[in-house]
């Protein structure tokens, strides 16, 4: 593993533990160059998916960039971190062994938005808000009434 301070190849595992969640292993290294520590996370990859974006574009699927839309959504509300960890495994988890190479991105942003649903209302909003493209208030309070609505029920 790489040193992300001086960039020296040789670094040592000084401590390894799985993570709460059992998803990933956390391991701790030090630097033989210049010392620094640092903290890596390796996660099981069942198999390499591509997501299929709007205008055909195709790329890898991230799972850091699913950790950032889902913090972003529940910034602010009080969510433990450790459920937000086992939605994001649970989607990537489906993703993976989904049987497809190919994903439509809209088919994880229906995962995300089932998922932030069941955790947080104001997280699913501020979620649909973007994979929906609201573009006026009107849009959100369309949308919270049927969050409302579905609530009562």
């Amino acid at each position: 593993m790489r040193c992300p301070f001086c960039a020296h190849d040789d670094t040592q595992v000084k401590d390894s533990r799985p993570t709460e969640d059992n998803a990933s292993i956390r391991r701790r290294r030090q630097c033989s160059s210049c010392g620094a520590r640092f903290t890596t996370f390796e996660r099981v990859q069942l198999r390499e998916v591509v997501v299929v974006k709007s205008g055909d574009r195709r790329e890898p699927f991230d799972r850091s960039k699913l950790e950032q839309s889902i913090a972003l959504a529940s910034r602010k509300r009080g969510i433990d971190q450790e459920r937000l960890d086992q939605l994001i495994s649970g989607i990537q988890r489906q993703v993976e062994t989904s049987g497809e190479a190919e994903v439509p991105s809209a088919r994880i942003g229906e995962l995300v938005m089932e998922g932030l649903r069941q955790i947080d209302s104001v997280a699913y909003i501020r979620f649909a808000s973007v994979y929906r493209d609201f573009s006026e208030a009107r849009d959100f309070e369309e949308f919270a009434s049927t969050v409302q609505q579905a609530a009562k029920e």
